[in-house]
């Protein structure tokens, strides 16, 4: 329970229905919808699509989006992979041949067929209540009028301002210079972009005139992009898998996202009894960082195309892996960082959770990759493009080698949580490469120490990054605590801004009470009704 003589806020609570997100216009929007007779689909993603103009450099139209929706009439949780591919026409032994360890970030080969708006028309027709063009009014008139810019979205845009090229440029600049707080952004090219995909819905974006202004733009920087690549798109129905972790079942969706990556966190977490230490200890930062490190290393082993089969995610996932892995944790002494993957990891991302007066509960989770994916958008319509191919590797027979028509391995993972026979909750945690990491911190303060919702979204956060080799700590920790890791042997740093964002929302099954936390790291709210 929140003290009231501390930075913070407490939990929601509602009734009705309500929505957690990283923006409050997003989050009025959904609730919006939900009164004018919408269910909590139609909310999520017209919530989600108002996201790609409240922050731009983290989503839009140009992106991918993985769901989970809670069905209400026998509870299950459904899947939704809306992630793109790659190009047909587009193979790692070119870029290998042009010299590249590396998909380059800013090149157009890292930029995969955008799966979002497939993903978006498929939840609607599948399980929403309106039509498109009524889920997607709130977004056209925010495009047309303009959002002001919040802090947090204003930060990025100085932070990574500099990536926009080409169109990119003109669609996401002001004259050239970057917006700041309070700055009033709009896209008008934006607003006739949905406006065209809210009378002809997905045809519009993947065999229509988007899909001429995409291909245009994209073959004019030298993509291998092909109108049968857009024609190929589709959102896949998937069947979560979960974990049980002293109580609290966490469902993840499987690959090519890494929610298997959060469940064997967990899995070692419980091995290694890290609940004996106080939740702000140097001792579980230390095993969360182990647990984490061991773990990233496997998703870089098994992760790619879910074409790779169901074997793998079993292989890393069983008891006999979990088992293994943890023997070799040395309880005081920080381990080798693991060998940095070559392919580049998602920075941020947006996420929105809504639960109607039904209780359908939607988690769904939109990104462009990083900010601002690629720094390319369309000519005419300013879709910007994200550079989610920069995911793929470039080593010869790597699971996730870069193949024409292969989903590379994916960051986002929307979250959903079955405590017991009588609550639900989905969630999300934003943050990159951190999303596994933070799933799995999430939910061990719910289940080992009795945190609420915002509490455990609060809790100080700390990452032992794969790519830097660092273990990031925030500045919640004490010095003492980031001095006794520096002696166990991690190479400790506190990064300039907080690690990620996340949002929640509990449903009590029995009483029907909705409670919901939202992230002081991002600008966004948990309203209810």
């Amino acid at each position: 329970m929140h003290s009231y003589q501390a930075p913070g806020r407490s939990v929601a609570f509602a009734r009705e229905a309500m929505c957690c997100t990283s923006h409050p216009f997003a989050a009025r929007t959904a609730l919006e919808i939900l009164k004018s007779g919408g269910n909590a689909v139609d909310a999520a993603v017209g919530g989600a699509v108002v996201l790609g103009l409240c922050e731009p450099m983290m989503a839009g139209l140009g992106g991918d989006v993985f769901a989970m929706v809670r069905l209400p009439d026998d509870g299950r949780v459904v899947g939704l992979n809306g992630s793109g591919r790659a190009p047909q026409g587009l193979d790692a032994a070119e870029l290998r041949a042009e010299g590249h360890a590396t998909v380059p970030l800013e090149s157009v080969h890292a930029i995969t067929v955008p799966g979002a708006v497939d993903a978006f028309c498929r939840l609607v027709d599948d399980y929403g209540r309106l039509e498109l063009g009524e889920t997607l009014a709130p977004a056209i008139h925010y495009a047309e009028a303009g959002i002001p810019v919040c802090h947090r979205s204003a930060l990025d845009w100085r932070n990574f301002g500099h990536r926009l090229w080409g169109h990119g440029r003109r669609h996401y600049l002001r004259d050239g210079e970057l917006f700041g707080p309070g700055d009033l952004f709009a896209s008008p090219a934006q607003a006739e972009a949905l406006r065209l995909i809210a009378r002809d819905g997905r045809d519009a974006f993947y065999r229509g005139p988007l899909t001429d202004d995409m291909l245009a733009t994209l073959q004019a920087a030298g993509g291998r992009h092909e109108a049968a690549d857009f024609e190929r798109v589709a959102a896949d129905q998937v069947t979560p898998i979960s974990v049980d972790y002293h109580g609290y079942e966490l469902l993840e969706l499987p690959p090519n996202g890494q929610g298997a990556t959060a469940l064997l966190i967990l899995k070692l977490l419980d091995r290694l009894d890290a609940r004996r230490f106080d939740p702000m200890s140097a001792e579980r930062v230390h095993l969360q960082a182990e647990a984490t490190r061991l773990a990233y290393a496997e998703r870089n082993r098994f992760i790619g195309d879910p074409a790779t089969g169901e074997a793998a995610v079993a292989a890393m996932l069983s008891d006999e892996t979990a088992d293994r892995l943890a023997a070799t944790v040395d309880p005081k002494r920080a381990s080798a960082p693991a060998p940095r993957p070559l392919e580049a990891m998602h920075r941020d991302t947006v996420y929105i959770t809504v639960v109607d007066r039904d209780r359908l509960c939607v988690s769904l989770i939109y990104s462009t990759f990083w900010p601002f994916g690629s720094g390319l958008a369309s000519e005419k319509y300013g879709i910007s493009f994200q550079n989610r191919g920069a995911g793929f590797s470039l080593e010869a027979g790597h699971v996730n080698e870069l193949k024409g028509g292969k989903r590379p391995l994916h960051t986002l993972i929307p979250g959903f949580l079955r405590i017991g026979a009588d609550r639900i909750a989905p969630f999300g945690v934003m943050g990159g490469p951190y999303q596994a990491a933070g799933h799995a911190h999430f939910v061990s303060n719910l289940a080992d120490y009795s945190m609420d919702l915002q509490e455990a979204i609060d809790c100080p956060r700390s990452f032992a990054d794969p790519i830097s080799g660092d273990l990031k700590l925030e500045t919640g920790y004490p010095d003492a605590v980031a001095d006794t890791l520096s002696e166990m042997g991690h190479q400790v740093v506190r990064p300039p801004v907080g690690i990620g964002g996340a949002q929640a929302i509990s449903v009590d099954l029995r009483s029907g009470l909705l409670t919901g936390g939202s992230d002081q790291r991002k600008d966004g709210v948990a309203l209810g009704m």
